[in-house]
């Protein structure tokens, strides 16, 4: 099994950077909506949708959503991430209730419909930051915020660990593995800030946003723990050999990008 992550990785990781950091314009858009709709495929099994067929024409339908975004010049809008953030405080909700809660999304339609609101302003917020940001710093600090996160949060887990988060949902998560990815993720902001020496006043600004931002990338996490559980299944596919599937690897990153756009693009002054 390690051998065979270490493969996948070894091909996988220079592929995605390539794509997010070597693209522009509509090719950097069409690469982002390539891992969102092979998310979006495996999102129809934890919808309970089985059947292929049926399945493509789900995974069709968001390609058609990202369509009309694009050609309405919304792919990198406001909105879309607005009713993101809407959709991720009704997840927390869930999250928190589950499984009290169980009956108000366990349809198949709701689920699909929960995943609209994961995955398109996913794909929107990579759009934003990639449109507002040419250079990709600020694309790159979520994607090392998330991984900080999940670094600090695995080590301060297995060694400080005692209070469960959501034993429901997830029961390895620990609120002080919680605060020690809040630790690595703060440590993260201070060294992006001397980087790119940004002012006294906008520090503490990204730093408040880097911790809300870290506290949703564990709800993304937690959501899709949410989800494979009660689909009693371990991993979202096997599309990634010795990774699981593709929500495996970025279930923390659908909460956390349109999050972090949308405090990029109205809060941070940056």
């Amino acid at each position: 099994m390690l051998r065979q992550r270490i493969i996948t990785a070894a091909w996988l990781a220079p592929l995605v950077l390539a794509g997010l950091f070597g693209l522009e314009g509509g090719a950097f858009s069409l690469f982002a909506a390539a891992i969102v709709l092979l998310g979006g495929w495996e999102w129809t099994n934890l919808a309970g949708v089985l059947e292929p067929r049926r399945r493509g024409l789900a995974v069709a339908g968001l390609a058609g959503i990202m369509l009309v975004l694009w050609g309405t010049g919304s792919a990198h809008a406001v909105w879309p991430l607005v009713l993101g953030a809407l959709g991720w405080a009704l997840n927390l909700y869930w999250v928190a209730r589950f499984p009290a809660a169980t009956g108000q999304w366990a349809s198949t339609v709701r689920r699909l419909a929960m995943g609209l609101w994961v995955l398109v302003p996913c794909w929107v917020g990579f759009n934003a930051l990639r449109a507002t940001d040419p250079g990709g710093i600020w694309l790159l600090f979520v994607l090392l915020l998330v991984w900080a996160a999940d670094i600090g949060a695995y080590f301060a887990g297995r060694a400080l660990g005692r209070r469960k988060l959501a034993p429901a949902v997830s029961p390895g998560k620990s609120w002080e593995g919680v605060f020690g990815g809040m630790a690595a993720t703060t440590l993260l902001s201070l060294g992006f800030a001397v980087w790119q020496s940004v002012g006294v006043p906008a520090t503490l600004v990204l730093l408040l946003v880097t911790a809300g931002v870290t506290l949703v990338s564990v709800l993304g996490d937690l959501l899709e723990s949410m989800l494979k559980r009660h689909r009693q299944i371990k991993d979202s596919s096997a599309l990634l050999p010795g990774h699981g599937g593709v929500l495996d690897r970025i279930d923390s990153l659908t909460a956390a990008v349109p999050v972090f756009a949308l405090f990029y693009l109205q809060v941070l002054p940056l």
